[in-house]
């Protein structure tokens, strides 16, 4: 499989996630006996919508295609350009309070949250285009996800999905080894490491889900690595259910793991019923736009 059928596959399968998700995002499944004195509860059908998982991705695209150097200051000036056209959906808190602070002039270094309430998944959602660039530094990666959050655990976290897509594009990880085990070896003694150590036998993704679901990234990284890492046993549509089942943060989980496993199985792997509900949105020509553009200045066409 050549890099771009990988390439598209990582981010048709993130955006997929993240538009089947967001439907239901935090929503609390009732129990089958629950009584209502006047009748059922209304319930709202989830829609699929694009969310700031894809927005934020497509944006850090944008900024690798006009640049061969991938630069902070460019990735959060795309950031920025969405936020001051007020497209950006479902933007999280780390992530918002850098937007408004770049939008008067904050410098992308010093913008965003510190400490421990930075400690989300906004990192990790958008890193996974520069997992396909090669020659790039930790330090670089580590500037990458300070512009949103400025935290050890967001950094590690979101190093966690790059090293996954990485281990699939050096031919490392084919779905039929533990991905976490991978990952544990090459990632700093942190909380994220811990929940990866305290999962990475676990088979069922419910009992993982239960450790935690919500934005936190020692929650929402490993859940969705750990789902990433069935592909081979469920396939990806099942994955992305399970996933949904399991509630919190579905849409960034479903984000995630669709990225890891997308890579893993390319866009000709991804069900064309997902596909093609994934063309009825109004985003669907922008990010196949931006993911050709870069695929053509590239050239991964020519490379495995």
């Amino acid at each position: 499989m050549t890099k771009a059928e990988r390439f598209e596959g990582c981010i048709l399968g993130g955006a997929i996630g993240d538009a089947w998700g967001s439907g239901f995002e935090n929503q609390f499944t009732e129990e089958d006996d629950t009584f209502y004195l006047f009748g059922n509860s209304y319930v709202k059908t989830p829609t699929w919508g694009i969310t700031d998982d894809t927005q934020l991705t497509i944006a850090t695209i944008e900024a690798m295609i006009e640049n061969k150097k991938i630069k902070p200051e460019l990735i959060a000036n795309k950031f920025l350009k969405y936020y001051n056209q007020r497209s950006l959906k479902g933007v999280g808190a780390s992530t918002l309070k850098a937007l408004k602070e770049l939008s008067v002039g904050g410098h992308w270094s010093q913008v965003g949250r510190r400490g421990e309430y930075a400690a989300g998944n906004g990192a990790a959602m958008r890193i996974a285009p520069i997992a396909f660039k090669e020659n790039i530094s930790s330090s670089e990666v580590r500037d990458i996800c300070i512009i949103s959050n400025n935290n050890d655990e967001a950094y590690v976290g979101a190093k966690s999905v790059l090293i996954a897509i990485r281990e699939i594009l050096k031919g490392n990880w084919n779905g039929k080894s533990n991905l976490i085990e991978l990952i544990i070896e090459q990632i700093p003694d942190t909380r994220v490491r811990d929940r990866f150590i305290e999962i990475k036998n676990i088979d069922n993704l419910d009992e993982i889900g239960q450790k935690g679901n919500n934005g936190y990234v020692v929650n929402s990284i490993p859940l969705a690595i750990a789902a990433a890492n069935k592909i081979n046993q469920i396939g990806i549509e099942e994955m992305y259910s399970k996933l949904i089942k399991i509630g919190g943060d579905t849409d960034t989980n479903c984000s995630i793991a669709g990225q890891i496993a997308g890579t893993l199985i390319g866009k000709k792997g991804i069900p064309n019923n997902l596909l093609n509900k994934l063309k009825e949105l109004n985003e669907y020509n922008w990010i196949e736009r931006s993911i050709n553009n870069l695929i053509k200045k590239e050239n991964w066409h020519n490379f495995s």
